[in-house]
């Protein structure tokens, strides 16, 4: 059973070597907190949580070979050609299937990029701290994997634009607008923008959060949408592997 003030993060690992960026969520999508640090100050601030929904920009564990099995292959639609997609995790299969890419998580960790390999120990961390995944509904601590691509994909109903342009983060601040986080109209660009400021290289761009900013708030969205409204999120993969949470409750055939 949840708290009423429950605590909706978003963790971004994907930077590598660079610190962590999260975002923090209340019940009322507020925004209580975005920032970054190290592996130890981010589970400090979970540790403060009382109650929370962590989610993670990072597959739980390295692929467990499912793809190699007939099995799997066989109940999948459509099935792949033999020899392929061996090495892949079920949900980087079926995504690709939907035209949303999403990075190939090999069988062994070493050979995962480093921030892959962050997420392992971060949710190694966060299973030592009690959290459980979402299927463990009796927890007030849980945790599940999101990737916000695919997130941003299919809120927009279609492929964004790239993440660290211009247009790309106006775009992603503006659906996490229209979704009602308490952040700033990214449309107040344009607003203030003049032939002046123009000339002079001078925008706007203070209230315009980061390309990983905005893939942490993404992923904190997903997580409050997970742990209050259910019914709106969708699981894709195998859950013996590892499953994908995406912000919508139908997956779209294909995402132009």
């Amino acid at each position: 059973m949840f708290y009423s003030h429950t605590t909706y993060l978003g963790i971004d690992p994907t930077a590598g070597d660079r610190p962590l960026t999260y975002a923090a969520l209340d019940r009322d999508l507020g925004l209580l907190a975005i920032g970054h640090g190290d592996m130890e100050e981010v589970l400090a601030f979970i540790a403060g949580q009382r109650s929370a929904v962590v989610a993670i920009s990072s597959p739980r564990r390295p692929n467990q070979g499912l793809m190699d099995r007939v099995e799997v292959r066989d109940r999948l639609s459509p099935p792949p050609r033999p020899g392929r997609w061996v090495n892949f995790r079920v949900v980087e299969y079926q995504l690709r299937q939907h035209n949303i890419y999403m990075p190939q998580t090999s069988a062994e960790a070493k050979d995962c990029p480093r921030w892959m390999q962050q997420g392992f120990i971060l949710y190694q961390r966060l299973h030592q701290m009690n959290y459980r995944t979402l299927s463990e509904k009796d927890s007030d601590h849980q945790y599940l994997e999101v990737y916000p691509h695919a997130c941003f994909s299919v809120l927009l109903e279609h492929l964004p634009l790239p993440k660290h342009s211009l247009e790309g983060r106006i775009q992603r601040q503006l659906i996490l607008y229209k979704c009602d986080l308490e952040i700033h109209d990214p449309m107040y660009i344009f607003e203030e923008i003049t032939r002046h400021r123009l000339l002079q290289g001078i925008l706007p761009l203070e209230e315009l959060y980061e390309a990983e900013e905005l893939d942490a708030l993404v992923a904190a969205y997903t997580a409050w949408l997970a742990g209050t409204h259910p019914e709106q999120v969708c699981f894709v993969g195998d859950p013996l592997e590892g499953q994908v949470v995406l912000p919508i409750s139908e997956i779209l055939h294909r995402y132009p």
